[in-house]
């Protein structure tokens, strides 16, 4: 074999010498047309073939590119999924916290009325206490002015009544049976 290539071109300018008893020329010929077209099939193969690793190196770069991007989506698809719920973490915390201090703020504010619906009920409690307490005194003082009254009143002294001595106004009052009752300031 030469070092050179063979090509399609070469063959069919190729050339043999003659001898005597050699080969049948019209036999070498068919036989080199038949090279030449064999080698010219595998040749628009072998080009077609090489059109085609071409195509589909590119439509690879295509792929890797659409690949690498795909990639990079899916990175940063992720990471603003991890943000939005770091996010959404963070704001149920303060919303949590918000509510905290909401309901600790309206505990507060219901103990405090109800501390002052106690202090309210302790002083109507003592107001009552203290108008019963002065009512019954005013009532036992009655109840002592009328017993008085009664021990005054014998029995020689409703057979006549004596007149009794003029009080100063506003000390007494005239009884329906004649007797003056007299008022004790508390």
């Amino acid at each position: 074999m030469s070092a050179q290539r063979t090509t399609i071109v070469d063959i069919q300018h190729k050339t043999f010498k003659k001898k005597l008893q050699g080969y049948d020329p019209a036999d070498v010929d068919q036989f080199l047309d038949d090279v030449i077209e064999t080698l010219e099939d595998e040749g628009q193969q072998r080009a077609a073939l090489e059109a085609e690793i071409s195509d589909l190196k590119e439509r690879i770069s295509h792929f890797k590119a659409m690949e690498d991007s795909l990639q990079n989506t899916l990175i940063l698809a992720q990471r603003t999924a991890d943000e939005v719920k770091a996010s959404a973490h963070k704001e149920a915390d303060l919303i949590r916290a918000e509510a905290r201090v909401s309901v600790e703020k309206e505990i507060a504010q219901y103990g405090d009325r109800a501390n002052e619906a106690r202090r309210e009920y302790q002083r109507t409690y003592e107001t009552t206490e203290k108008a019963r307490s002065e009512l019954r005194s005013l009532l036992m003082t009655h109840l002592s002015l009328l017993d008085k009254t009664e021990i005054q009143r014998s029995p020689a002294a409703q057979a006549a009544p004596a007149e009794a001595p003029e009080a100063p106004a506003g000390e007494g009052d005239v009884a329906a049976n004649g007797s003056t009752v007299s008022y004790v300031d508390l």
